[in-house]
């Protein structure tokens, strides 16, 4: 994105691609994966392992896109940038807040998952004292400034790692015996059609969202693109990062829905440790809802430390006001941005407050469906700034299409509706502003459209 109209210039980095896979994979895990996967399982039962595999192929289609399109046209802005070099201003300009817009509900959604599972510890403590100790622990490692953030980050990833790793590991361990039960015999791998799909389409239909969900992150990975010492290698680095995830999770998932039965998994607790809870493994809950908490916290304050680098981006360019833009003398923090998502971060304690039973279930769907708003001009920008083949046209519609689905499927579920109708809210919020924004964008460029040479 640019206000006068001129390319950023790309930058030389010095990441090798494997690298970038594993950013990326530090990036996306997260308690949308650990917690928000056991809403998937209660709606679908074992078949949201197929709705994990179809995410996975959506994810695939839209980020072998982007890192095409960063690969012919490197650019800071990224996704931002393309929607804008495609369709005009108000493109970059709604997909830069549409995108802060559903960080801050990511950030509110991890906050609601980080305090439901310390509810596990502390059963009478209330949600909101939870998240908002959370909140001030994450600003308090954005503010130790960029070295600070990315040796916690690179920590948290190990962890985040090693505990699916564990639990796939004693979950083959318990469904082939070798660990004692309570004398339950676990359901095993579901074979039937009628097991796998117990809610049927519906069911399955409805749960693409939080497969969806789980692999948000790509758009974080499409932006460290530019760090990457041959740009080429992007495609590479993206193909390698799902296939790692679609692995861990598929395999994850399986394993959980094969140990127990479906009528027990909910909300407030991890599908993984619900899985285990007939084994003889006292120190599994206490060890991977540690973890999980570490990687929900992982994810909430890379959330937050982007959110507030972008809306510096967002002011550079003029569509966001001049006083985000500056830099503090405080480890150079963008501390203006930075207040600017902390009060965002307080509305969701608030709501959270409000609304404790169901808020979880409604961030969580509009922070995954307002993530796929943007991948849709991911895959839109495409089709104008791509000479794609027809074999990848064909790809990139059905990316389209399983996006399109994952979205529409959030109505037939009562439960997590509501979640729809919040995205559409802040769409339209955005819509407005760049209503208004069109007349200083006519004085700039003449015809309210933004101009690339």
């Amino acid at each position: 994105m640019s206000n006068t109209g001129q390319k950023k210039k790309s930058t030389q980095g010095d990441l090798q691609w494997w690298q970038l896979s594993l950013i990326g994979i530090g990036c996306t895990i997260g308690t949308g994966y650990f917690l928000g996967s056991a809403i998937g399982v209660s709606i679908a039962g074992p078949s949201i392992v197929f709705s994990f595999l179809l995410a996975a192929l959506g994810t695939y289609i839209v980020y072998n896109v982007l890192a095409k399109m960063t690969a012919q046209d490197p650019q800071e802005g990224s996704f931002c940038y393309y929607a804008g070099k495609a369709f005009g201003k108000w493109a970059a300009f709604g997909c830069g807040w549409n995108y802060w817009c559903s960080n801050i509900l990511v950030m509110g959604s991890q906050l609601t998952a980080l305090a439901i599972l310390s509810q596990f510890w502390f059963p009478n403590v209330p949600l909101w004292i939870f998240a908002a100790g959370y909140a001030i622990l994450s600003i308090l490692v954005v503010i130790t400034g960029t070295k600070g953030f990315d040796k916690m980050e690179n920590l948290f990833a190990i962890m985040k790692f090693s505990a699916i790793l564990m639990f796939i590991v004693l979950a083959f361990a318990a469904l082939v015996g070798w660990i004692n039960g309570d004398g339950t015999k676990p359901p095993g791998v579901p074979l039937k059609l009628g097991d796998i799909f117990p809610e049927g389409f519906r069911g399955f239909y409805a749960s693409l969202i939080y497969a969806f969900y789980a692999y948000g992150g790509i758009e974080v990975i499409g932006i460290m693109a530019m760090q990457l010492k041959n740009k080429e290698d992007a495609p590479k680095a993206g193909t390698f990062m799902l296939i790692s995830l679609t692995t861990v999770y598929v395999l994850s998932l399986g394993l959980a829905v094969s140990l127990t039965s479906i009528d027990a998994f909910h909300d407030k607790e991890s599908p993984f440790v619900t899985a285990l809870a007939n084994f003889n493994l006292p120190f599994f809950p206490h060890v991977f809802n540690g973890a999980i908490i570490i990687a929900g916290f992982s994810t909430m304050t890379a959330a937050l430390y982007g959110v507030t680098n972008l809306l510096v981006t967002l002011a550079n360019d003029g569509d966001a006001p001049a006083l985000f833009s500056k830099k503090l003398n405080f480890k150079s923090l963008p501390l203006p941005s930075l207040g600017l998502a902390t009060i965002g971060l307080s509305a969701s304690i608030i709501t959270a407050l409000l609304l404790p039973g169901k808020i979880y279930e409604y961030i969580t769907t509009a922070a995954g469906i307002l993530l796929l708003y943007n991948w849709l001009f991911i895959v839109c920008s495409s089709f104008k700034l791509l000479e794609l083949k027809i074999w990848n046209k064909l790809l990139a519609i059905l990316g389209l299409v399983l996006i399109l689905a994952a979205i529409s499927g959030t109505l037939l579920e009562k439960a997590i509706r509501p979640g729809f109708f919040v995205s559409i809210l802040v769409v339209a919020l955005i819509g407005i502003v760049c209503l208004f924004m069109r007349k200083t964008w006519k004085k700039t460029t003449g015809d309210g459209n933004i101009k690339y040479y």
